[in-house]
C-alpha cells in the first residue's frame, strides 16, 4: 500500500494510506498483529506511526503506535502474513475496489489476483442488483 498522508496529532504520527480495512479487517475486527515494513525507506530513523485506512471510519487503523523507518508520503508499505485473508475476508465496502494481491517466495514476487478496476466494480454492483430483484 502507498502512503498519501502524514499528520502529527499532538506528538503522535499518522500515516494515512490508500488502502482501508475493507482490504484487511483482522486488525479492526479482532486485533490481529500483522508485521509491516516501509519497503521504500527499510534503513530510515525509526519513529513511531499509527498506520491508518481510507475509509473514514473510526478504528480503521492496521497498527496503532508501531516503530517503523521513517516513512514519508509516497513510501510503498508491505503488511506481512495476511495471505488468504485478504481476499477471503475483503469487501468492496464503500465502494473501495480489491486491491492486487503478490505472493513473495524464494525472493521472487507473483501476481496472484489482479487489481479489480472500477468498470469490474460496476458489473459486480449490477449483478448483484439484478440477482436480489430474482429474490
Amino acid at each position: 500500500m502507498e502512503v498519501n498522508t502524514l499528520k502529527n496529532n499532538r506528538g503522535r504520527l499518522i500515516a494515512g494510506t490508500n488502502s482501508g480495512f475493507n482490504h484487511l479487517i483482522r486488525p479492526i475486527l479482532y486485533g490481529s498483529y500483522h508485521p509491516i515494513e516501509n519497503i521504500s525507506n527499510p534503513h530510515g530513523e525509526p519513529g513511531i506511526y499509527d498506520i491508518c485506512g481510507n475509509i473514514c471510519e473510526t478504528g480503521d487503523c492496521f497498527a496503532e503506535q508501531r516503530e517503523l523507518p521513517e516513512i514519508r508520503e509516497g513510501d510503498k508499505l508491505i503488511i506481512k502474513n495476511a495471505g488468504a485473508y485478504c481476499f477471503s475476508m475483503g469487501s468492496i465496502y464503500n465502494l473501495r475496489s480489491m486491491p492486487s494481491e503478490l505472493l513473495i517466495a524464494g525472493g521472487k514476487e507473483y501476481l496472484v489476483t489482479q487489481k479489480s478496476s472500477n468498470e469490474i466494480l460496476a458489473e459486480s454492483i449490477i449483478a448483484s442488483s439484478s440477482t436480489a430483484e430474482i429474490m
